[in-house]
């Protein structure tokens, strides 16, 4: 028996299948109901959780922010590690934690706990960048995915095997140590989720916050400032770029130090190669090319060489003729003015026919006839299609000649 084909319904048209749909379990139906509830339920949870605990837990975390901010006074007088080296280690651990794919918070973090150590402890060159792999494998345990954490032997490999296994380790306990395990620092991300809890997803405005965020990563003045103001200026001037509107004078990201923005702006110049790679791919929005696009656009307008285009000048040379001897109306012009258009014929005026002879003024209507002949309808057989001036004499005779019953309006004009 052959079997029956079913049309099944697609997103566009029909298509025929010889596969039967199973029908779905009323069980299985019933728990995909309710999961699809839970969800529902626990999101007007954590919105009414939200609203309640913002305000205590943004309190927290400013207190936090302020209690593990770095010292730069005192990474000055190191004796060994100077300000230059930073953006090699810098470099290196941004490429390591694209590697491991790493939460964002992660990097923010490492780098945090690097800047503190150095505040506390006299580090030595060929240290340097053990105290940064450390940093970093204890920000990833700390806040990041278990399996995404890196290794010892991966760490060690992306050091050329320059640390032992042990090294590590010794390192990796020191720096908690020296920073009396006090890990919990809250990163600029979080500063910038809280900002942007409420609004409609940006990914261009987040990408463009953070960029410019790991932008100030390699910078002295940007390392003792809080993570809130970092955010909250950076947050700022990417709406500013990306022609977003501002918040509302009542919200918590409206209030930005104004110095902070544009010590960021100026640094917007200069941004790390490798900084510049990670954020040109589709996955940040290539936010990286188009801030630098921008850039020029806004050093092109300040040099002078961008202009809006104007329109073009006509060249000075002899006037053109304004009607090409062409025969058609135009609106009459007051005496004195250069007439616009085409050539307009004489005002017909009223003739005897359309006067009173008892009147007053007939005397006077009479003398504008004289003046100024009335226009009579032309007889049938002229053609006016004609482009060249023609000599009216031979066409129209006195307006004596004609009856006043002929005199009116003709559809040619």
């Amino acid at each position: 028996m052959a079997s029956i084909q079913q049309h099944q319904v697609c997103d566009s048209f029909f298509v025929e299948t010889d596969e039967v749909r199973p029908r779905l379990d009323p069980r299985e139906q019933a728990k995909i109901i309710a999961r699809e509830r839970q969800y529902a339920m626990a999101d007007q949870l954590s919105a009414l959780a939200r609203e309640e605990y913002l305000e205590d837990s943004l309190s927290h975390m400013l207190d936090m922010d302020t209690a593990t901010l770095p010292d730069v006074e005192s990474i000055d007088i190191q004796t060994e590690i100077q300000w230059f080296m930073r953006p090699y280690l810098l470099d290196f651990l941004i490429e390591a934690h694209a590697a491991f794919q790493l939460q964002p918070s992660t990097l923010f973090l490492a780098i945090n706990l690097l800047d503190r150590y150095c505040s506390k402890r006299v580090v030595y060159k060929r240290h340097y960048q053990l105290v940064g792999c450390s940093a970093l494998l204890i920000a990833a345990k700390y806040g990041d995915k278990k399996e995404h954490v890196p290794t010892i032997r991966e760490l060690k490999s992306m050091c050329c095997s320059l640390y032992d296994d042990d090294m590590f380790l010794q390192m990796e306990w020191h720096v908690l140590q020296t920073l009396g395990w006090t890990i919990g620092h809250p990163t600029v991300d979080s500063f910038l989720n809280i900002a942007l809890v409420d609004r409609q997803y940006d990914p261009e405005l987040e990408h463009l916050a953070l960029y410019i965020l790991e932008i100030a990563l390699f910078h002295r003045e940007f390392v003792s400032k809080p993570s809130a103001d970092l955010a909250k200026a950076a947050l700022a001037l990417s709406r500013c770029i990306l022609n977003r509107p501002q918040p509302s004078t009542s919200e918590w990201a409206a209030s930005y130090d104004g110095n902070t923005l544009v010590g960021l702006s100026n640094q917007l110049h200069s941004p790390s190669q490798v900084l510049y790679r990670k954020y040109s791919s589709a996955h940040y929005s290539r936010i990286s090319k188009l801030l630098d696009n921008f850039l020029a656009h806004q050093a092109a307008i300040a040099s002078g060489a961008y202009a809006p285009p104007s329109p073009p000048e006509e060249a000075a040379g002899e006037p053109k003729s304004q009607y090409n001897g062409q025969i058609g109306l135009a609106t009459p012009q007051k005496p004195g003015m250069q007439p616009h258009g085409y050539l307009t014929p004489p005002i017909t005026p009223e003739n005897e026919g359309f006067l009173n002879p008892h009147s007053a003024a007939n005397a006077n209507k009479q003398a504008s006839i004289t003046v100024c002949p009335s226009s009579p309808t032309p007889p049938p057989n002229v053609s006016f299609n004609d482009t060249q001036m023609y000599d009216a004499e031979p066409v129209y005779a006195q307006s004596a000649q004609y009856p006043v019953a002929h005199v009116g309006y003709s559809t040619a004009f």
